[in-house]
């Protein structure tokens, strides 16, 4: 067996040693060795590569984010693999000069599906795709005093290129807000009303509704060419809930939040047929999905809900960041 194993190892090295292909400073190229085997790859690439990257906000300002992005192409039959430092070689050398819109994934994938070739006379890649990940601050203004704060959302900017379907683009997003129980904030009420009439001793006339935060996950498919970008989300986003919390609050803020809260009581089934009506009203997107949970402060469990567009062979899993 020993000596099996070292005849193997002899062989390996002799093939490692004598390539048949070398690149043009004469070094082994085993990606351009002919692969024989017939097994084709759908997806084959990076992940975490950490990359600061340019986004034009909507307020003007150009700013760089660290982001973590996932970067694949299909290795087709035949071939051997793939030249992966190519993969991080564009994407920065398109970064440098390009803001991360449409326009830079449309032309960061044509380049990963004609680059990757071994050679210029062969067609295109079948398919390519680029996952971009970071925390996306915006200014948000306090409620009713003069500040305003940072808040940050969970973000996946994502898009795909394939011989079969073309171009498609998404964003994921994570949105936090607040959810005020409709139930408890009707009992706590009953309550107060029937301490001040004399029906009831019990406590000190003071009920409180059960409150929680919460999170929706939202990805949505954009248009082709649709102008929308992760601040468009946000704004849907906080159209059809605008509990969202807070990143800084004088008292005046806090009680303008609670005054919110009790113009919008809401079950998880509330906030998603909510999303269900924002969303389906803009053109800019043809397909999306929500997750939502609400970390109760009654329970030690969690209210949740998934909703979709609906369409067929549309998004039907649950987005998760």
């Amino acid at each position: 067996m020993a000596e099996n194993t070292q005849t193997t190892d002899l062989a390996l090295t002799q093939k490692v040693l004598n390539c048949e292909v070398q690149d043009s400073t004469g070094l082994n190229d085993f990606q351009k060795v002919p692969d024989r085997q017939g097994i084709a790859i759908p997806k084959v690439g990076i992940n975490r590569f950490r990359v600061p990257l340019t986004f034009k906000h909507r307020d003007g300002s150009i700013m760089n984010h660290d982001c973590v992005a996932s970067m694949y192409v299909n290795c087709p039959a035949g071939k051997t693999g793939i030249n992966m430092s190519r993969l991080c070689s564009i994407l920065q050398n398109e970064s440098s000069h390009l803001q991360v819109n449409q326009n830079f994934f449309k032309t960061v994938l044509n380049r990963y599906r004609t680059d990757l070739r071994d050679y210029d006379y062969e067609e295109k890649l079948d398919a390519a795709s680029l996952k971009i990940e970071l925390s996306y601050p915006v200014k948000q203004l306090s409620l009713k005093s003069n500040n305003w704060g940072w808040q940050y959302y969970k973000t996946i900017v994502e898009a795909k290129e394939t011989k079969t379907k073309g171009f498609v683009s998404s964003i994921t997003l994570e949105y936090e807000y607040s959810s005020t129980c409709p139930c408890s904030l009707s009992m706590a009420k009953q309550y107060e009303s029937d301490y001040a009439a004399g029906l009831t001793t019990e406590g000190n006339g003071i009920g409180v509704a059960h409150g929680q935060r919460s999170r929706a996950t939202a990805k949505v498919i954009l248009a082709k060419d649709a102008v929308f970008g992760i601040e468009d989300l946000i704004e849907l986003l906080r159209t059809a809930i605008p509990t969202e919390t807070q990143s800084l609050v004088k008292r005046i803020d806090e009680q303008a939040f609670a005054i919110l809260n009790g113009s919008n009581p809401m079950f998880v089934e509330h906030a998603s047929k909510r999303l269900y009506k924002v969303f389906n009203q803009d053109a800019r997107i043809t397909d999306w999905i929500v997750s939502l949970e609400h970390f109760e402060s009654l329970h030690s469990h969690n209210a949740c809900a998934v909703i979709n567009k609906g369409i067929e062979d549309g998004l039907a899993e649950s987005p998760v960041l």
